[in-house]
């Protein structure tokens, strides 16, 4: 894939980490970073899609901006998807015509906000109209549709009455690091584990302890950044492998890239009381080849003394059906942090009614996410 005039690029997050994946996309060199809700804009070449696929840890997916128009119908949105196939664009050397192509089974998905179109199935089916169509003019035959597995996944954002076309570089979301065997185990995403390591101002520095260890995710994200592993090291594939024009050798050589590892000796350490938490976390951080560094122990969290600091205590206290939600519940979590992790870097994920407000420490860092359905801080103290 020749270099063009760059490619106008789209990382997506759950809202709340803009920033955060902002200066991730800045680390890796990208250009023109622009925080929009939900995710960040930048400039770049196909090799930037694949490094980005590689190594971002908050991203959910990298989507490529093929073109925009107005579309205030049915009818507009055909006939601007059918534009763009029937067109001489091209995005840095990949051409309209080699992208698409019908030997390639494609799925469009759709979104739309203030906008008079709303059925999101009606947009995507207008827009493939749009796209089969015009490929039936080009080629005299249209690409099959694949839901599931399709080799060029197109997302189309209808906003205002205007539709954007995207092309998801990503397939599988980006979450979905492969380590974590049985993923209901876990209610926590790996990406919103990851940005609770990267908000904590860690260095990388010393042992990681989660008191409330679970399926081990926030464990294995903080390894992950401390030891410098690529967040799809244990993938299978991404979507852009399948695109015309991929450049196999190319990709070699960006997972090739040494990546800063600030903590290669990090040793992990996670407590909890349920003997099936600790099974999961065992498993799944034998997967991503953390075992050699890792303890597990069986324990009631407010009982268990913590290894020699300074470093990170990472924790995801149970809420809602898994947690009784209490005020005093949380003070222990205070006292806990006060008593036991003086100098330490501390991040907590709180989802309970009161967002962690009676741990009884004031944050350096109170971000708004959501772990799902369910709305939540990631909660930063400098423990002194």
């Amino acid at each position: 894939m020749a270099v063009g005039r760059g490619l106008e690029l789209v990382a997506t997050c759950a809202a709340g980490l803009e920033e955060l994946l902002q200066k991730e996309l800045e680390s890796l060199g990208c250009r023109s970073t622009e925080r929009q809700r939900g995710a960040v804009t930048f400039t770049g070449e196909w090799i930037d899609v694949w490094r980005c696929n590689w190594r971002l840890r908050i991203a959910n997916r990298v989507l490529v901006n093929l073109g925009e128009w107005a579309a205030s119908d049915g009818d507009a949105l055909a006939a601007g998807a059918g534009a763009i196939v029937s067109s001489s664009r091209s995005w840095s050397g990949v051409s309209a015509g080699d992208l698409f192509h019908p030997s390639f089974p494609l799925a469009v998905r759709a979104s739309s906000r203030a906008s008079e179109v709303r059925d999101t199935r009606w947009i995507a089916l207008k827009v493939k109209d749009g796209v089969v169509d015009a490929q039936r003019v080009r080629w005299g035959r249209r690409a099959s549709v694949d839901r599931h597995d399709p080799d060029l996944p197109l997302r189309v954002l209808l906003d205002n009455n205007r539709a954007t076309l995207l092309l998801d570089t990503s397939g599988q979301p980006l979450d979905r690091r492969s380590y974590r065997l049985d993923r209901h185990v876990a209610p926590l995403r790996e990406n919103l584990a990851a940005a609770c390591v990267l908000a904590s101002g860690w260095d990388g520095k010393g042992p990681v302890v989660d008191p409330m260890c679970g399926a081990g995710t926030l464990l294995a994200e903080a390894a992950g950044f401390a030891m410098g592993s690529a967040s799809g090291e244990l993938r299978q594939g991404w979507s852009f492998e399948r695109l015309s024009g991929f450049d196999s050798e190319a990709f070699r050589r960006v997972r090739a890239e040494a990546i800063p590892a600030p903590g290669t000796d990090v040793q992990l350490y996670g407590v909890d009381h349920s003997s099936s938490a600790l099974q999961a976390a065992r498993a799944n951080l034998d997967r991503a080849g953390l075992s050699d560094r890792l303890t597990l122990v069986r324990r009631d969290t407010f009982g268990w003394q913590p290894p020699v600091g300074p470093g990170l205590v990472v924790m995801n206290p149970p809420y809602g059906e898994r947690f009784a939600d209490s005020p005093e519940q949380w003070r222990e979590i205070g006292d806990l942090l006060k008593q036991h992790y003086q100098g330490w870097k501390a991040v907590i994920i709180a989802g309970d009614p009161g967002k962690g407000k009676h741990i009884g420490l004031r944050p350096s860092l109170r971000l708004p996410v959501r772990n799902g359905k369910i709305e939540a801080r990631i909660l930063r103290f400098e423990l002194y």
